[in-house]
């Protein structure tokens, strides 16, 4: 429109006394009404922040972090205030972390690494109605919840998935030595995963499981005895599951008796600072693990998000990190559908419908238990420089 068109446009208007409908039709020049301004959310992160799940408390906050700085701190166009809870190393801790975030308002929660706490704060989530994205913590039991979502894995998982390579992979007279930690929650799972994919009847695994003592910080000698008991049966591999300063003590126990052989286990025995702790560091050398994830799987959500973990920590990224970021930014999507109002109910619900996520592990999507539908992968420990790393060998399978 001309300048004068538009002037005695406005003037024929003025007239008719229609004069505030042209103020809200707005002008022809690029000006718009200001649009409001997204409300700040609170998201509560559980995590242990000392003991022996300290490590893995760091990863979850880490790897969190991460994507709120990739993404000028905001989840769904909303700014952040991020709310770290202790969950220290028992139900009681976990459960006072989660009442506190509660009292606070949160939007959603995130993290948990511990089992047991995943157990124990249920039914105070499902009760509140607030949806808790739980980025480590997996126990295959955990069924039936609304509120609960998980983007990590299922133990049983880990155990099938390498149930179901060794089935194949091993020789009829090869010998596998089960030694696992006892009353640990989730080993019963990756049991059960491992032996029904390799045939409960194969006599390869028929041999008693030995079980050891389940503390999170053995001593020098706290395997010794059953290590010794397991390998008189001459295994060719030695099948376990152990996590942070226990796995590094079970590695080393497991070799100062002699043993060559291959070991196997589900990933988090390798994972994390684990490696820094295995003295001499060839011990870990050709142990094979699986995970949901590995450092160098080459992807392009991978190499930005593995680029930037390591720039900013040094360090390369675990899944557990991995778990924590993915966690964020399925937040990101589900606050974005909820819309410019988000109440914790909106956001769980919309969690059910943002289909498959791109990430650093691969496409992944959410199954009807909430938990993640998502290929496993086998790596074995190598070095790399002066560095022992986690190296990729090939996919073991889909599960979920």
């Amino acid at each position: 429109m001309s300048q004068m068109n538009r002037r005695r446009a406005l003037q024929l208007l003025a007239a008719l006394g229609t004069g505030g409908l042209v103020a809200g039709c707005g002008s022809d020049d690029g000006e718009q009404e200001p649009t409001s301004t997204p409300s700040p959310i609170k998201i509560g992160l559980i995590a242990p922040q000392s003991g022996a799940g300290k490590a893995i408390g760091d990863e979850l906050a880490n790897g969190f972090d991460l994507y709120l700085d990739l993404n000028e701190r905001r989840l769904g166009g909303h700014p952040v205030d991020l709310l770290t809870a202790d969950e220290g190393d028992n139900v009681k801790s976990g459960q006072a972390a989660v009442d506190g975030l509660l009292k606070q308002g949160v939007l959603a929660m995130t993290g948990v690494a511990s089992s047991s706490v995943m157990f124990g704060i249920r039914d105070v989530v499902e009760q509140a109605r607030v949806p808790l994205i739980g980025s480590n913590a997996s126990p295959s039991s955990l069924q039936s919840v609304v509120y609960i979502w998980r983007t990590s894995y299922v133990l049983d998982e880990a155990g099938r998935a390498l149930g179901r390579y060794l089935k194949d992979e091993l020789g009829p007279a090869d010998r596998v030595a089960t030694i696992l930690p006892e009353g640990i929650v989730g080993v019963e799972d990756v049991l059960a995963g491992f032996r029904q994919e390799f045939g409960e009847s194969d006599p390869r695994i028929a041999s008693q499981v030995v079980w050891t003592s389940g503390s999170s910080n053995p001593g020098k000698t706290a395997y010794v005895s059953d290590i010794n008991r397991a390998l008189a049966n001459n295994p060719a591999v030695v099948f376990c599951f152990y996590s942070g300063p226990a796995a590094a003590e079970f590695i080393m126990q497991l070799r100062d008796a002699g043993f060559r052989g291959r070991i196997y286990a589900p990933g988090f025995l390798t994972e994390g600072t684990v490696l820094e702790s295995i003295r001499p560091a060839n011990d870990a050398l050709g142990i094979r693990t699986a995970l949901n994830y590995s450092a160098d799987l080459n992807n392009a959500a991978n190499r930005r998000f593995a680029s930037a973990y390591r720039k900013k920590h040094n360090l390369s990224p675990t899944t557990y990190a991995m778990a924590s970021y993915d966690a964020a930014k399925v937040l990101d999507q589900a606050i974005r559908l909820a819309g410019p109002a988000p109440t914790p109910q909106q956001v769980n619900l919309a969690l059910g419908r943002i289909g498959q996520i791109d990430s650093p592990r691969g496409a992944w999507q959410f199954n009807q238990p909430r938990t993640p539908q998502q290929k496993w992968y086998l790596r074995e420990v190598q070095r790399d420089g002066q560095v022992l790393s986690n190296v990729l060998v090939n996919e073991l399978a889909t599960l979920g």
